[in-house]
């Protein structure tokens, strides 16, 4: 199978240093990353907000990336693939019990559509955009590339559930089999999220490549997805000493995130 090289708006500005909006993505990766220090030692309504605000940050950051490195269209693309899968799977399941189980949303999120906060399809699109180009980045096959960022975006759940099922933003009604050291979530749930990522990043794979995708020119993505390991093993196991969840990410998300963090260690493309 062929490889889409990118080469429309903006694939020769990437190493330029002209503009300074060259550092938005990087301020706003590190403004996201100030706020979810802090959220941990907060409480109540104050927490609430960072929850919020965090999202929205790395969403920012994402798509700020996305659009000075990729170019309009591309970024125009990414997000209506990822926010569209993502709401959509979200709506099917908030009314049925598929793909992840029977549960519901709380009301602490913000604005919500037909039951789903319309911060959720965010949550979505801005760790898509890191987990694709992790994928593309240990795999040149279409199909393979897919599957490794399935498992980046999948595995960030294990993490990401515990913590918010535990602040309330969502519940199940029946949480069936579960996990090992992960109560409260069905094992459903984590099914369905890994067949839900591997449609978004199969659909995702689509959009235009580039020789680079997910090397040096992809720094702040490689970022937050990095920090989002570490982070969430330091928040699960420390912070809110939830270990079962901590091993579990450990193990799965590191499964990618390891041989990722190597590969842009030796830089080899």
């Amino acid at each position: 199978m062929s490889i889409r090289v990118y080469s429309g708006p903006h694939a020769d500005r990437r190493r330029g240093g002209g503009s300074a909006l060259q550092f938005l993505p990087w301020i706003l990766a590190g403004a996201t990353i100030l706020v979810q220090i802090v959220w941990p030692l907060t409480h109540g309504t104050t927490r609430d907000a960072l929850t919020v605000l965090a999202v929205i940050l790395f969403f920012l950051t994402s798509a700020s990336h996305a659009l000075i490195s990729r170019g309009l269209f591309w970024t125009l693309g990414w997000f209506a693939i990822s926010a569209g899968i993502g709401f959509l799977t979200e709506l099917i399941g908030v009314h049925t019990a598929l793909p992840f189980g029977v549960y519901s949303y709380g009301t602490r999120l913000g604005p919500a559509l037909f039951g789903v906060p319309l911060l959720i399809p965010l949550a979505w699109a801005m760790m898509s955009y890191p987990a694709l180009l992790v994928g593309r980045r240990l795999a040149k096959g279409s199909m393979t590339s897919a599957v490794i960022g399935a498992v980046a975006l999948a595995s960030w759940d294990v993490f990401l559930d515990p913590q918010m099922v535990a602040e309330g933003h969502w519940t199940w009604a029946d949480t069936g089999a579960q996990l090992p050291g992960i109560p409260g979530i069905p094992l459903q749930n984590f099914v369905g999220w890994f067949l839900v990522s591997l449609l978004m990043m199969i659909a995702l794979d689509r959009l235009p490549r580039r020789r680079s995708d997910g090397g040096a020119g992809d720094g702040v993505p490689a970022l937050m997805f990095l920090w989002t390991y570490v982070s969430s093993i330091l928040l699960n196991g420390v912070f809110e000493h939830r270990g079962g969840a901590a091993v579990w990410g450990a193990v799965l998300m590191g499964s990618v995130a390891i041989p990722y963090a190597y590969r842009l260690w030796i830089g080899r493309d």
